[in-house]
């Protein structure tokens, strides 16, 4: 019992090592991609930025020093100005302490922090749309692993028709021409599975790279994942919570931010100043100085004027780009119920084509049995059903990944 007991469960743990579900693949997607971890490091770059710029609103303390070999000073002296060359030094520190600079500072923090969020959505949408890429590559590896079957099987009807032809010639029941089409058709059945099993290793492959592992030839897929959903979001659903639209929406706050520093340049700052020196020359002393700077830009050559237009420029675009995105979107998620409704169709017909062309394949083998028709009408009979079969698989693969397509623009990571 007890290595009865052994047995079952080294059986059960290859068996899940030989497994692979669309959720283990989203997940060592996610870990491993490498555009992930782009995305990952520029939300942190982004908070760097806020740092860096929240800066100008803190003291800034600055040490100075020079020495001079020689330097000529000017002194009077009974009534008259004498001068004299020697060497000096000085050094000391300077403190400067922003006080109000119209909210310049204040308006360009608030744009940094929306260009913070602006990545944290950024890296979202590029899960989500992993996330689709990877249940389309999933899904594809389901239906090409089927397709393989559907030719292996394809294979062995026409060599046990092969096999049967070359009996009956044997026994004068049947001509050469039976054994040499049945022979032939077999060469055409192998080259159709060469051709399945190239498109599947290359998906595989495809899958591989975006989990990061090797995917074993005979791993064991989630059939079920062809069973196809039924749940639609609707439009605005799709509106609400899409990745590329709330981008857009933060993109337009975050010019007009800009937009407001800038305009904000023309009016200055004011600073509280202090200093500290020791200065050493003729004489040898200490300064100190603590005082209010008001620094107000008179002329700029159009520097600012130039910046404050070019960024109103920034927010007309990014109201232009949302309108932009907010219509290709519209235009994606009409064409996908588009071509939902019309799989939807494709795979009743499909379901009907295959249903009929089993019952006449079954027909034509029985009427070829007892020499009531030709091998051509078998293979033809032979090859309806193997398409009807083929097309209903790869009209629920289209399905899916219509549906899949919505869940992206959805933001949906699942």
């Amino acid at each position: 019992m007890k290595h009865l007991i052994t047995l079952t469960l080294i059986g059960s743990s290859l068996l899940l090592a030989d497994s692979l579900t669309l959720k283990e693949s989203i997940v060592k997607a996610l870990k491993n991609y490498p555009n992930i971890k782009v995305f990952q490091l520029k939300v942190q770059e982004s908070k760097s930025d806020i740092d860096n710029i929240k800066s100008d609103n803190l003291p800034q303390i600055n040490f100075q020093g020079n020495y001079n070999i020689s330097q000529t000073y000017v002194f009077p002296a009974n009534g008259q100005f004498k001068t004299i060359n020697d060497n000096g030094w000085n050094v000391g520190l300077f403190l400067k302490q922003k006080i109000w600079d119209f909210s310049k500072t204040t308006n360009k923090i608030e744009a940094f922090k929306i260009d913070r969020d602006i990545s944290n959505l950024s890296l979202e949408e590029q899960k989500a749309l992993l996330v689709y890429q990877v249940k389309s590559l999933y899904n594809l590896l389901i239906v090409q692993k089927e397709a393989i079957d559907v030719n292996q099987k394809d294979i062995e009807v026409k060599d046990a028709y092969y096999q049967q032809a070359l009996a009956f010639v044997k026994q004068g029941l049947k001509t050469n021409a039976d054994a040499s089409r049945f022979r032939s058709s077999i060469s055409i059945a192998k080259e159709s599975l060469a051709q399945a099993q190239s498109a599947y290793e290359k998906t595989k492959n495809a899958l591989s790279l975006y989990i990061g592992e090797k995917i074993d030839d005979n791993i064991q897929l989630e059939d079920r994942i062809l069973d196809v959903p039924t749940n639609l979001p609707s439009e605005d659903e799709i509106l609400d919570t899409n990745y590329q639209l709330k981008i857009s929406t933060k993109n337009i706050t975050k010019n007009i931010k800009l937009h407001k520093s800038e305009k904000a340049s023309s009016y200055g700052s004011i600073d509280a100043v202090a200093s500290y020196s020791h200065i050493n020359t003729l004489n040898a002393y200490n300064s100190k100085f603590v005082g209010i700077s008001l620094n107000i830009p008179l002329y700029t050559s159009g520097k600012i004027s130039s910046e404050v237009q070019k960024s109103a420029i920034g927010v007309q675009i990014a109201n232009e780009q949302k309108e932009a995105t907010l219509l290709a979107l519209k235009k994606e998620i009409l064409d996908s119920y588009s071509d939902i409704k019309q799989y939807r169709t494709t795979i009743e017909a499909k379901k009907a084509e295959l249903q009929s062309s089993q019952e006449t394949s079954n027909l034509i083998k029985e009427r070829y049995k007892n020499g009531l028709t030709t091998y051509i009408e078998v293979l033809d009979a032979i090859t309806l059903e193997q398409n009807a079969r083929l097309g209903l698989l790869n009209a629920k693969y289209q399905l899916n990944s219509a549906i899949y397509k919505l869940q992206y623009l959805q933001g949906k990571t699942l």
